[in-house]
Formats: C-alpha cells, structure tokens, sequence
C-alpha cells in the first residue's frame, strides 16, 4: 500500500477535475478522506482478519463496488449542498475513491488488489509497479519508511504538485487574459 498521506494528496488534487464553483473547502476534506477510506480496513488487520480474506487489507473496501457507493453516499448529499449535479459529484468521489486501489496496483507489494469484490475475489496488480509498498502499523516509522515516502515524492506527490501548478498557471493566464 502507498501512505495515506499521498492517497490524499491525490484526492485533493483530483478537485482540479472540478468546475471551480464546486471547489468547496468540504469537497477538498472529502475528496481526501475518501481516497484514504479504503485503507480502513487495517482495522481487520488489527483484529486479525487474514489478509487474503475478502474483508483483508486490499478486499472489498478497494473495490468498484465499495468505490460506487462511497461516490453514491458522499456525491449525492454534497449535489444537493451546492446545487450542483449529484451524479457529476458522485463519479467525482467514486473517482477519488478508487484512486486508493489503482495506486495500490502500481505498488511492489502485498497480495493485489480485489477490484471486483465481492463477486470476483481474485487480486490484481498492473504491470508496472514502481511504488515501493509501505510497511504496515508502526513499521513505517522505519528506514523501510523514508524508503517508501522517496518513492512516493518521485511517483505521486511530485506528480501531483506538477498538475497543481499546470493548473494555477491556466487559471492565472485565464485571468489575465479578462
């Protein structure tokens, strides 16, 4: 798994999908937390729930199924909110939710992903997995950690920094150009 630190970035990042006019202080707070939802599973860890299992880390809680409904739950009442269009919100979140899965396809650990669970319990990682895997618990706090956060500044957070900046500098010349 990648660090929830840069599950969310990626989250808040993906804000810049968004008509500015829903770029609402509660979109950015939500579009990270549910990039980080799925790594909630831990807790089955925590209480010894194996792995592999479809409740394990990188089961139900990374599928398109969980991710659809996470989209569903939090899209729906935030359409309402700023009078926005539920469904576009909902494919927002359902986007940002997701995210957490395909960054943990691209990592050189762990036993895959379960995209397809419940119906398909098999794990998937893509073909290229150049993020290293981040140690669970308090082995983060490790040399293996500093490891992993080096590769996430180079295929995440910079990433992401790059798309901010293309982004403020579309909005400055748009401005500018008034």
């Amino acid at each position: 798994m990648a660090t929830i630190f840069s599950h969310a970035v990626v989250g808040c990042t993906m804000v810049g999908l968004l008509p500015s006019k829903l770029r609402a202080k509660s979109i950015y707070f939500f579009a990270g937390l549910s990039a980080i939802l799925p790594d909630f599973d831990y807790l089955g860890y925590v209480r010894q729930i194996p792995y592999s299992s479809v409740w394990g880390h990188r089961g139900i809680t990374h599928s398109l199924l969980f991710a659809a409904i996470t989209g569903i739950v939090l899209g729906v009442p935030h359409g309402f909110w700023l009078k926005a269009s539920a469904v576009r919100l909902s494919v927002f979140f359902f986007l940002t939710t997701i995210s957490h899965g395909i960054i943990d396809a691209c990592t050189n650990g762990g036993l895959g992903v379960a995209f397809y669970a419940p119906y398909n319990t098999l794990r998937y990682f893509f073909p290229w997995r150049p993020i290293q895997v981040s140690p669970m618990g308090l082995g983060f706090f490790s040399e293996r950690g500093l490891v992993v956060l080096i590769s996430e500044l180079y295929w995440i957070l910079l990433p992401c920094a790059a798309i901010a900046l293309v982004r403020v500098a579309l909005n400055w010349k748009r401005k500018n150009q008034n």
